[in-house]
């Protein structure tokens, strides 16, 4: 059986993000090995600091962008190093497919975003944005709004601001300051595509930094 790279898994040393069946997490990841129908990837797990994000068995979907479509494969986890570096392996269960689901992309980007939530005005800075939503990093003040509750957002991109109504995700307290993941709501289609635009602009910058950070006899 043949198996090719970006069709049939993700590539190695790309980005892909790794969703946990029925549970509404995503987590960014970095593939590192795809061999012999097993992926491990290095998840970027600083949000769920403290809590365990998945274990062994569970079962997951991986996405990754492919040239022109978005495709995902399922699997089951097998391996979950903790520690400095944390790792997951897991099997593939099935063919890849195309993802039959719109799923955005995500971009780390840091840039202003202000939230109302009720009498609580919120304000703090971006960790990562998609077209669906943001993870974002807000000055403490108060009770932490809860997953479910309704806010009015500002984001402030650096050509204009982005304004729609939003819904939080979860919310993890840590001291003074708030983490919180937040998914738009009915956000205008014009804005979403201002989203996207400046998320690809992201992704474009990070390959050129990783492009200059190689050693020279791996550049392309």
């Amino acid at each position: 059986m043949t198996s090719v790279p970006g069709v049939d898994h993700p590539v190695e040393q790309t980005e892909a993000e790794v969703t946990l069946t029925g549970r509404g997490i995503s987590v960014s990841s970095r593939v590192e090995v795809v061999h012999d129908g097993f992926i491990a990837v290095r998840p970027s797990t600083g949000e769920f600091v403290e809590q365990v994000v998945v274990r062994v068995g569970d079962p997951v979907e991986v996405f990754w962008r492919a040239e022109d479509t978005q495709r995902v494969v399922p699997a089951d986890v097998t391996e979950v190093e903790q520690g400095a570096v944390v790792r997951w392996r897991m099997r593939m269960t099935g063919p890849a497919e195309t993802s039959q689901r719109r799923k955005a992309v995500r971009g780390r980007i840091a840039v202003p975003v202000e939230g109302q939530h009720g009498s609580i005005r919120l304000k703090g800075t971006t960790l990562d944005l998609s077209e669906a939503g943001l993870r974002a990093e807000f000055e403490g003040l108060g009770a932490p709004p809860e997953a479910g509750a309704k806010l009015t957002l500002t984001i402030h991109l650096e050509d204009a601001a982005v304004r729609t109504r939003a819904e939080v995700v979860r919310t993890q307290a840590r001291g003074a300051r708030w983490i919180i993941s937040i998914s738009f709501v009915d956000i205008p289609e014009k804005e979403q595509d201002r989203v996207r635009r400046r998320v690809f602009q992201a992704l474009r910058e990070e390959r050129a930094r990783r492009a200059d950070d190689s050693p020279p006899g791996l550049r392309g």
